[in-house]
């Protein structure tokens, strides 16, 4: 079948303009696939309660995408997913499931309509606590003819499954994400920064445990976080408690002109993410790549995927997320050398451009 023919259902658990990290990769998995003549139609859910927003969002788009109806009674939006997903997956040539749901969902769907399938698997996903949940994504995953890990370490979390898991790397449209001059002034001398949902797993609180240690050796560093501010009250109580509220800063969300104007003002893009008591984890850590982008070096944690979103000692260091020494080190060692970090940076997210990662998914679709 020629490929401009090909008709590619992905059904997501997530999809922009919300934010998160499996409705961006949809979205450019989607996008991708559209720009190298794929029909491409996506099946997610509507996750505002005015529409609106998501509707013109989606008319903007080169592909379909079919939206499950928020509804009180969650167990009708499951019904309706599995309904909608069995209509299109009839017409599609190519499946690809994405997200918690959507491997139940498809795999499931697939007993009934036979196709070619692929789970994208980020992390969270399969690291469930539960017994019951982690047995259900498991026999779901054997269900798939093939399985992309976003990481290493999310590779790592299925090897129990003794089967073959090929991964390839989150990526960032490189055009979006130019070095223009900002003018912004920051608080701060150096600028730390973590773009992400405060919370628990993104690891901001593990800087601010550190800061006393570094505001000794740095008294002007200024801490500053972007995202939506979820547990910010709890961690500015704890920055008042040790003494360091002062030398933080709680944004919000920014839209993408005002995030990259904070990015370009910044030395130092730091995310000490951490499993949270549930299983959450770091699947790759998407926002460290745009910073590098614009060309920000990073500093990330240990033991989960953002070792694979840092190339250690090139473009910034990874360290033990609970390690103020360490964390004081790699922001000496970058700000000694910054012109050649910056520059090691940007080199290395342009490895991680969609248009280049797009050929590794097309090569598994028959």
């Amino acid at each position: 079948m020629n490929t401009k023919n090909k008709h590619i259902v992905i059904v997501t658990s997530e999809f922009p303009p919300q934010p998160g990290g499996i409705g961006n990769h949809a979205y450019n998995l989607a996008l991708y696939l559209s720009k190298n003549n794929y029909k491409v139609t996506v099946i997610a859910d509507q996750r505002a309660v005015l529409n609106e927003v998501e509707k013109a969002f989606d008319n903007t788009l080169p592909f379909l995408v079919k939206r499950i109806s928020l509804k009180k009674l969650r167990v009708l939006m499951y019904l309706d997913r599995i309904i909608k997903t069995l209509q299109t997956i009839i017409k599609g040539d190519f499946i690809i499931a994405t997200g918690k749901f959507s491997l139940w969902n498809v795999a499931l769907c697939t007993l009934f309509v036979k196709r070619p399938n692929m789970a994208v698997i980020h992390g969270t996903e399969v690291n469930f606590k539960s017994s019951s949940l982690r047995n259900a994504i498991n026999i779901s995953l054997k269900r798939f003819d093939c399985i992309v890990a976003v990481s290493n370490y999310t590779k790592q979390l299925v090897t129990h499954l003794k089967t073959n898991v090929e991964v390839i790397p989150n990526g960032i449209d490189a055009n979006q994400w130019t070095n223009n001059v900002s003018d912004l002034q920051l608080i701060g001398s150096p600028v730390i920064t973590t773009v992400g949902r405060v919370s628990i797993r993104k690891g901001q609180l593990q800087v601010i445990k550190m800061l006393p240690d570094l505001v000794k050796e740095y008294p002007k560093t200024h801490y500053h976080c972007v995202g939506i501010k979820g547990e910010s009250e709890a961690f500015l109580a704890e920055a008042k408690r040790l003494g360091v509220d002062e030398h933080i800063t709680f944004h919000g969300i920014l839209n993408d002109d005002d995030l990259k104007r904070v990015l370009l003002a910044t030395d130092v893009f730091i995310m000490l993410s951490q499993e949270s008591v549930t299983g959450d984890v770091e699947g790759f850590g998407i926002a460290i790549l745009e910073a590098n982008a614009l060309g920000i070096p990073a500093i990330g944690a240990k033991n989960c995927g953002i070792e694979d979103a840092i190339d250690d000692g090139v473009t910034g260091f990874l360290i033990d997320g609970k390690d103020s020494a360490a964390l004081k080190n790699s922001l000496d060692s970058i700000l000694e050398k910054k012109q050649v970090f910056q520059e090691n940076s940007k080199e290395w997210a342009k490895q991680h451009d969609w248009n280049q990662l797009i050929k590794r998914y097309i090569a598994l679709i028959p």
